[in-house]
């Protein structure tokens, strides 16, 4: 789940990152009425998952009471690389002598949580890493161990930030790293973390994603549920507790398992097709599951073919097969279908599909197989 700049500081304050006091407003009165309790002057953003808000004029300050109602005004409604702007965030603004960056996330390959940190900040830190690495200080953390103080404090140092910071970023940095682990985030960033002329260290925005898988463990994660932007297949899929993600091609994708979703998508691609979807149903593949799954890939008008990609586990192959052959008469289903059952019982759940197998039904023994056959079927 990503949250808004909002959120993200309301979760931020919860580990104690000190932000700048401010309040969300979904009208222009509530708005004003927010920046009059606040103090000029104020810092009026839309709040949207996508960056450039700035650079489109959804960042602005206001001074007295008039600005605060004409960037309000402005703000709210505006389109944002196709997010309309619904709440905008009003907070006092700071002064800011210096602007760095600090992050966590995991390195998969590393198997360790990755600090980064950089005096440079204020701009995106892909533009840092690209024309001066070395300006970026990296550490790995095993989970096992976790960031103390001396380790924060070295690193704090390799970043070169001004030694004026350095106290501060120290106790932020050990907070973050807090939030990022028992927060169950995947990403914490700061970007800025400045430097006030007065000495504190203050997190100036907050890049949060959380886990939802986690969401089982925290209270008030719903209020982050509800901000979540989604298009019209991608909510349906939640509504029916399927992991989906959509993308613009012609081949629908279901696999049980993300890992073998993520490498159907990628053979998909590998053989000259294009996927539409991501779509885990998960564990099971009984025939709700399936049926849901099914209604999800059809209610898209650009797949042209559906590989249905499982490999049985616990869940076995002919339980598998019985479910999809009864989605099957649930759903009214416009393209033609290609599975590939591997796994426990696989040969069984062969045979089940076997009987019902026609044009608009194919089972094929190999992956490969399957997917140039699907990639084929969309093309026509």
């Amino acid at each position: 789940m990503d949250l808004l700049e909002y959120q993200g500081k309301q979760f931020f304050a919860s580990f104690g990152i000190p932000v700048s006091p401010g309040e969300a407003a979904t009208t222009v009165e509530d708005a004003v009425a927010a920046a009059e309790r606040i103090g000029y002057p104020v810092v009026i953003k839309a709040q949207v998952h996508v960056g450039g808000r700035g650079k489109a004029g959804g960042v602005k300050l206001a001074a007295n009471v008039d600005e605060a109602r004409e960037h309000a005004g402005n703000i709210l409604g505006l389109d944002i690389k196709g997010h309309v702007v619904k709440t905008v965030w009003v907070e006092f603004a700071s002064d800011i002598a210096e602007e760095y960056y600090a992050s966590f996330t995991l390195d998969r390959s590393a198997k360790k949580h990755l600090g980064m940190l950089s005096a440079q900040g204020g701009v995106e830190i892909e533009a840092v890493a690209e024309t001066d690495p070395d300006a970026i200080a990296k550490i790995w953390i095993d989970p096992v161990d976790g960031l103390d103080e001396a380790t924060a404090r070295t690193w704090v140092e390799a970043a070169k930030l001004n030694p004026a910071a350095t106290d501060g970023a120290v106790d932020i940095l050990l907070k973050l790293y807090r939030a990022y682990t028992e927060g169950d985030a995947d990403l914490c960033e700061i970007n800025p973390l400045i430097l006030k002329p007065t000495g504190e260290v203050h997190a100036l925005d907050a890049k949060v994603t959380l886990d939802g898988n986690a969401q089982f463990r925290h209270e008030g994660w719903e209020a982050f549920e509800a901000t979540q932007v989604r298009d019209e297949r991608e909510q349906a899929a939640h509504d029916k507790g399927l992991q989906y993600v959509g993308l613009d091609g012609t081949v629908g994708v279901i696999a049980n398992g993300a890992g073998l979703a993520m490498s159907t998508v990628d053979i998909v691609n590998q053989v000259g097709g294009k996927p539409a979807n991501f779509l885990d149903i998960g564990g099971g593949a009984n025939a709700e599951v399936m049926a849901g799954a099914l209604e999800v890939i059809n209610n898209d008008p650009n797949v042209k073919s559906i590989f249905i990609n499982i490999f049985g586990g616990i869940t076995k192959g002919d339980e598998v097969a019985n479910g999809i052959v009864t989605a099957l008469g649930r759903v009214k289903i416009d393209a033609p279908i290609v599975i590939r059952i591997d796994g426990t019982n696989a040969e069984q759940g062969r045979e089940i599909l076997a009987a019902h197998e026609s044009e608009m039904l194919q089972s094929k023994p190999t992956m490969l197989e399957a997917a140039r056959v699907a990639v084929e079927l969309a093309a026509k």
